[in-house]
């Protein structure tokens, strides 16, 4: 684009991520949520790109979502091969036990009768249930047979199969409906699905989400779509590095009793690197940007994205509100503004979320007609044109996650979506970018530079998400604990390389930022319940790993939650 180009830059940025769900010991799913949202909001939001020519955008990856869905279309398409072969007696299994009940011929069990129909009743209700008719009743007849267990045994094994078939269904991208005869086919019939019809199914499965990378891939390819990554395990890399860095944003904040993470560092250039070398692995080449575990940052953090070689970063806008304020950045004056590009020092360049518009997009929007909607978010970003017209570096960044908001909105938000990127790429003042375009793009007018950046995360521009409630410190507490323990065998004897590799990996996975986003008083209990469970059971994992121990504290719940936070505790607004 040319240098006399005025329209202002808006950056979509779209953040893919899913926790490490697998149980270490068992080899299976525990929750079956990354497959879901592959099927339903990966290949939904690849869809709306590929349809519109002029649509752009960014979309980050966090490499604990690209090893399972490598994992998932792995064993699908394994088990696919092994069917048609009668004459081995034993092949392979599904790790997830939510796609194999999709093709069990017979479920006899009371247990797992009762256990299908609990999994098959966590949907949206108004937009994933109510919307087919044939589901809503399957799921109220669940309702009375979970309230009265006693009748499980003597209904028909027609029923569950129903009841997998038609969860599937809703969970499909609107895409997929739109487009596939075959699941058009399982709509039109309603019920009755045979067991070639349910292996069909999960053979579209397969396909969907082994799709998604080289789907993405060719948009990137296309120029079409910038793609980003996340350290690996997807942790609060400030507080490895140091847990006293919380207090920067909140000085009040009550810590662990255990204020450090022992080798914080060499863990965070772990996380990194490894990132990046999972990223390479399915993409094919070395990203140019980094969305930061929950965008969290500090001084430290960005120096090490730097030195690994990102150009740019991203965060909340509140992080930037709270550093313009310290002596080192006294020279931004009050004309700073979030709709910029900062480096900082001579180093990375930092973008800020515009928090109101990115929450406009996850929590009000889903209630409104799409073209209303649409419509009023254009006219913020005329407003913000308006008052950007003499900053020729002047972008928003609209950053938000890439699966959880669409399921509040109809048809998972196919007419929002289809009607944003039509109207964003055709509008005459307002131009679809990527936040290494604008870096290309960058003019020596209104460029910000940062001395000092005071800790904080895109929630609030605090890390008050992932500790100082007595849950989530009670979690550090465990992790510190296991990672000394980690420390002193790594120190005590010689680990082969096969398995240091192993030990690496599970801890980064207990090292995850999720966890303690779901401890604490606001959450529901029963999400807070299968976190809790499986946080213990990563790191009872680890010691088994390092053949020690592991320690009886480990057999008591961390939290047990029971708030009602808004939309479940899957999302949060930037703002308090």
């Amino acid at each position: 684009m040319s240098a006399n180009d005025q329209r202002l830059k808006i950056v979509l940025c779209w953040h893919m991520h899913q926790p490490y769900y697998l149980d270490p010991v068992h080899q299976r799913y525990v929750l079956p949520w990354t497959y879901l949202h592959a099927i339903k909001d990966y290949v939904d939001m690849v869809w709306h790109l590929e349809q519109c020519e002029g649509a752009k955008a960014v979309v980050n990856f966090t490499p604990t979502l690209l090893d399972q869905i490598d994992d998932y279309a792995s064993n699908i398409s394994s088990y696919l091969r092994f069917i048609p072969n009668k004459w081995i007696s034993v092949g392979p299994r599904l790790k997830d036990p939510l796609l194999a009940t999709l093709v069990k011929k017979r479920i006899k069990s009371v247990d797992d009768r009762k256990n299908i129909v609990h999994a098959c009743l966590r949907a949206n209700q108004d937009r994933l249930i109510n919307r087919f008719e044939h589901y809503r009743q399957l799921a109220d007849f669940g309702r009375i047979l979970l309230a009265h267990p006693e009748y499980l045994q003597h209904v028909n094994d027609n029923y569950f199969s129903d009841l997998v078939v038609w969860y599937h269904i809703a969970w499909l991208g609107e895409s997929v409906k739109r487009t596939n005869r075959f699941v058009q086919g399982l709509m039109a019939k309603r019920t009755g699905f045979s067991y070639q019809e349910r292996v069909g199914l999960l053979q579209l499965i397969g396909e969907l989400v082994g799709s998604i990378v080289k789907r993405y891939k060719k948009l990137h390819q296309q120029g079409r779509v910038e793609l980003s990554v996340t350290p690996y395990g997807h942790p609060i890399m400030p507080l490895l590095l140091d847990l006293k860095s919380a207090r920067e944003a909140w000085p009040d904040v009550e810590l662990p009793s255990m204020v450090a993470y022992p080798g914080g560092y060499e863990r965070s250039l772990w996380h990194i690197r490894q990132g990046i070398k999972t990223f390479e692995k399915r993409f094919g080449f070395r990203p140019e940007g980094c969305w930061p575990g929950e965008g969290s940052v500090n001084d430290q953090t960005l120096e090490l994205l730097h030195e690994a070689g990102f150009k740019w970063t991203a965060t909340g806008e509140n992080v930037l509100k709270n550093s313009v304020n310290l002596d080192a950045n006294k020279h931004l004056g009050p004309e700073y503004s979030t709709h910029g590009i900062y480096q900082f020092r001579d180093g990375i360049n930092c973008f800020f979320r515009d928090d109101g518009l990115s929450d406009e997009i996850g929590f009000t929007y889903s209630d409104w007609h799409a073209d209303d909607a649409v419509a009023n978010l254009i006219h913020h970003l005329q407003n913000i044109r308006a008052a950007q017209q003499n900053n020729h570096n002047a972008l928003v960044s609209i950053i938000l996650d890439g699966e959880n908001a669409w399921e509040y909105y109809p048809e998972n938000g196919y007419y929002f979506l289809s009607a944003l990127y039509k109207r964003l790429s055709e509008h005459p003042d307002l131009r679809l970018a990527t936040f290494s375009e604008c870096l290309r793009e960058k003019q020596n007018i209104k460029t910000y530079t940062l001395n000092r950046i005071t800790a904080g995360s895109w929630v609030y521009g605090t890390f008050s998400t992932w500790i100082g409630h007595r849950d989530k410190n009670r979690a550090w507490e465990l992790l510190i604990e296991a990672k000394k323990t980690y420390d002193k065998v790594l120190a005590s004897r010689k680990i082969n390389l096969s398995k240091l590799r192993r030990l690496e990996k599970q801890l980064a996975i207990c090292e995850a930022s999720d966890w303690f986003w779901w401890f604490g008083d606001d959450n529901p209990g029963v999400s807070v319940k299968d976190f809790d469970m499986l946080y213990r059971m990563q790191l009872e994992y680890l010691y088994k790993l390092l053949s020690q121990v592991a320690p009886d504290s480990l057999a008591e719940p961390v939290s047990r939650g029971g708030g009602d936070a808004l939309h479940g505790g899957v999302m949060k607004p930037g703002k308090v």
